[in-house]
């Protein structure tokens, strides 16, 4: 092209590719558009439970003394859960399964008052030393005993008892299996109502729960108890809970 003489350029290259340009934009945005479409899914929750007979008991046991002076209170304190221990292990416990689970000291106040009822300053009267022990016992049959022969040689607090299974696995096999069985049923049902025919499983979750209801006591420990303990250790049930995601077979 000319004007008064001079040539002007021609750009036809760049004009092509601004021409390009805007077509590609339209075409990049169907496609993503296209991407973000969603497989049509049926989302399910199932529950199983399995119940087996417990085989280990976890026991709290603890021994409170109090004395004059702290010292007066732990070397007492330390006499009577050394004669614990012993017994315990002299009736089979491992000393793998015999843990300390707490130690306190704690001054003991009385609180006088005047005539006209307005405090006194407080006074000490002693110290309580209280030593506890978590005890596994793996033989149910002796707990009782256990649990007498603990009490004679000086525990005068706990009890708590919780059942237990020290290898709930094959449980916890059989509440899945049930769970997900479960949950394919009620995907079934659903798929049939709506007139669809159920396809891949897409996801599959789990969420286990601890033995329910776990049989527990709570004893008041004496030192003057007599017979053994009665013990009723039930069942534990292990429940799992299981989120399943169907694909609608197309």
């Amino acid at each position: 092209m000319q004007l008064k003489g001079k040539t002007m350029p021609v750009y036809p290259f760049r004009l092509t590719l601004a021409a390009l340009a805007v077509v590609a934009v339209p075409l990049s945005v169907a496609s993503a558009h296209a991407s973000d479409k969603k497989e049509p899914v049926i989302v399910v929750s199932g529950q199983g439970d399995a119940s087996v007979v417990p085989d280990l008991a976890i026991v709290t046991l603890s021994v409170a003394e109090t004395a004059k002076t702290a010292r007066e209170a732990l070397d007492i304190n330390n006499g009577a859960m050394t004669s614990v221990m012993k017994a315990l292990k002299d009736q089979g416990i491992a000393d793998r399964d015999l843990q300390t689970s707490g130690l306190a000291i704690q001054p003991q106040y009385s609180y006088p008052q005047n005539e006209d009822g307005t405090p006194k300053l407080p006074i000490l009267n002693g110290y309580t030393v209280t030593n506890g022990l978590t005890v596994r016992v793996r033989d149910l049959a002796k707990l009782g005993a256990i649990l007498d022969q603990s009490v004679t040689s000086g525990v005068n607090q706990g009890g708590d008892i919780r059942f237990t299974n020290d290898n709930p696995e094959k449980a916890l096999e059989e509440a899945r299996t049930e769970a997900v069985k479960n949950a394919a049923a009620k995907a079934k049902t659903l798929a049939d109502a709506a007139g669809v025919k159920l396809g891949r499983v897409v996801e599959i979750s789990e969420s286990v729960g601890g033995a329910d209801p776990q049989p527990m006591m709570r004893m008041q420990m004496a030192k003057e108890a007599a017979d053994a303990v009665p013990i009723a250790a039930g069942e534990n049930t292990y429940v799992v809970n299981v989120s399943v995601t169907f694909a609608i077979a197309e």
